[in-house]
């Protein structure tokens, strides 16, 4: 037992020290000059809002510049008269889980309509009024990030509505590569609506394209959309996000390590919510060998109740390995194997969120059974290649070379 301890421990040393073949590590997030949102690009889309009583799907990522898109469309007189928000709210200040309700923004006196919780899909009510909805949301392009699910049930809401919409598209910082299992509709949750890969490299206006053009929307329903290009993004930039996507994917690392370590979601072992910055690290109370010690505790705002609060837990630091992510793209398993053979036998290691978060059954069967990393990640690539065959059919900027 001694010596499998002690393997194990060389193994995740040995695997997060060959990620890191740089030093650097970008400890701030700061925006590429060269890329530019669809929203900064005020005359591509100014024209279609004109006169119109404008519905906005947005959060704290949605900006022109340094100021919010609401306060951007106001200022150019355009009637914005009602305000969406997502999960962590219209703000971006609402904890993990947190159910957001209904309110009035107080900076503009707006209704701002919660769209997490048990209300994820606009009503006709919702959309009374409008004559048309605009979604600008920056997404980090995980299949578990739920934008593209509230995206999703927006554009439900519209096409039932005959309400068209209007995409003001963003960088996808994980648009670079695509990875990990392919979503079976038996696993269908808000984490993972569609057949698509963990990691699916489309911006988000790329995805909409997908989801409208390949008839996932309900009854078969097709949106009235547009789609607002960035500009000067291709699938091979590396985009540094001005602002953190959420309150618990604070520096670009988390949103690099995001695809990889939210599987552990689905486990026992935690990934770091309740300290400064989670999603770069895992660890548990009973992994006492671990070179790397954290003690979650509430953070207002961002995890209130975290699992392990104020207990110790013993892990390991992964955020310097998030430097051989950014430049290679995969989602990495290493973590998730050894973290199961070394916990195996000392706690329940899976919930039934795995399931979910994973969109299949198959992986933890493969965990379980032993398989090594390299044969699973072999057994997702049939399933990607087709994949890879649609989302060719809805690309708007130059794709990465296939490292399939």
């Amino acid at each position: 037992m001694k010596f499998q301890k002690t393997a194990f421990l060389i193994f995740l040393l040995f695997f997060t020290t060959s990620w890191c073949r740089s030093q650097e590590v970008c400890n701030k997030v700061t925006a590429s000059p060269a890329i530019r949102p669809a929203a900064e690009s005020m005359d591509q889309y100014l024209s279609l809002l004109t006169n119109k009583n404008v519905g906005l799907v947005a959060n704290n990522t949605s900006l022109v510049g340094k100021i919010h898109l609401v306060d951007t469309l106001l200022r150019s007189g355009i009637r914005v008269v009602k305000i969406f928000g997502p999960e962590h709210g219209f703000r971006g200040n609402a904890s993990d889980g947190d159910r957001v309700g209904n309110a009035t923004d107080p900076e503009t006196s707006i209704p701002v309509i919660s769209l997490y919780g048990d209300h994820r899909k606009p009503s006709s009510g919702d959309l009374s009024g409008l004559d048309v909805v605009v979604f600008d949301i920056q997404d980090v392009g995980c299949r578990f990030f739920t934008y593209i699910s509230t995206m999703t049930y927006v554009m439900d809401a519209c096409a039932e509505k005959g309400l068209p919409m209007i995409i003001l598209d963003r960088p996808n910082p994980n648009g670079y590569y695509v990875d990990g299992p392919v979503l079976e509709p038996k696993y269908r949750s808000f984490v993972g609506l569609h057949p698509v890969p963990i990691v699916y490299g489309m911006t988000i206006g790329e995805y909409a394209l997908m989801v409208n053009g390949e008839n996932w929307l309900m009854d078969g329903m097709h949106c009235n959309l547009t789609v607002i290009p960035c500009s000067g993004y291709t699938h091979s930039s590396r985009y540094q996000l001005p602002v953190k996507p959420s309150p618990n994917l604070p520096v670009m690392e988390s949103v690099y390590l995001y695809p990889s370590l939210c599987l552990f979601e689905g486990t026992s072992i935690s990934v770091g919510r309740g300290t400064d910055k989670p999603f770069t690290m895992i660890g548990h109370p009973l992994f006492h060998e671990g070179s790397f010690i954290f003690t979650p505790k509430s953070v207002p705002g961002v995890s209130d109740n975290p699992p392990f609060k104020g207990k110790t837990c013993y892990g390991q630091d992964l955020e310097a390995a998030a430097a051989g992510i950014k430049e290679n793209g995969r989602v990495e398993l290493g973590w998730l194997t050894g973290m199961y053979k070394y916990m195996r036998g000392r706690s329940e290691f899976f919930t039934p969120y795995f399931e979910k978060l994973a969109g299949t059954a198959r992986l933890r069967e493969q965990i379980e059974s032993g398989m090594t990393s390299k044969a699973i990640r072999r057994s997702w690539q049939k399933d990607i290649r087709q994949f890879m065959k649609i989302r060719e059919k809805y690309l708007l900027y130059p794709d990465f070379q296939n490292h399939l």
